[in-house]
């Protein structure tokens, strides 16, 4: 997922990798840095208390880490305790909400807005998307709250004589 703050959405998506995951994510992250070229890379904290990932996707999200770190851009770990604290004022209990907030705040994700989840069913793949744009907005929202989107170290990367301070959340 790639904003341009916390207001403008440039890029969506999920994509379906055979063969070896952790490679081909890492190589589906390159692309999008080299067209993006991104100020800041948001990444789930797979080390924090509660988190349950398995240990492919904690290694993955290592890698991630610093395969972006040797790339220039700063890298944001948030948790996913921190994404359901930072939204629990607004309502907002569960990943259905959270997709149909995000999806009320970004209209053209609401194509990809997955059915409401039954206990019975397994979590829709789409529901990726709107896991990514919840942690991206839980940054941003952090962010907001300590002034730091407008501080020079998480500063913008022009890349347009416009500015353009891309971020990409995974």
């Amino acid at each position: 997922m790639i904003f341009e703050g916390p207001d403008f959405l440039i890029d969506w998506g999920v994509r379906h990798v055979e063969g070896p995951k952790n490679k081909a994510s890492i190589a589906a992250a390159g692309e999008l840095i080299s067209r993006y070229h991104p100020q800041i890379m948001i990444l789930e904290d797979v080390l924090a208390k509660g988190c349950r990932r398995r240990k492919r996707v904690r290694e993955l999200v290592e890698v991630l880490d610093r395969y972006g770190r040797e790339r220039g851009l700063t890298v944001r770990k948030v948790a996913q305790a921190r994404v359901k604290k930072l939204f629990l004022p607004l309502g907002i209990r569960n990943k259905d909400q959270m997709a149909r907030f995000v999806a009320t705040r970004f209209p053209e994700l609401a194509r990809y807005l997955p059915p409401e989840r039954k206990p019975w069913m397994s979590e829709d793949l789409r529901t990726a998307i709107f896991d990514a744009a919840a942690f991206a907005l839980a940054f941003f929202l952090a962010s907001k709250a300590s002034n730091q989107h407008e501080t020079t170290d998480i500063g913008y990367r022009s890349e347009t004589v416009e500015g353009s301070s891309n971020r990409i959340a995974q």
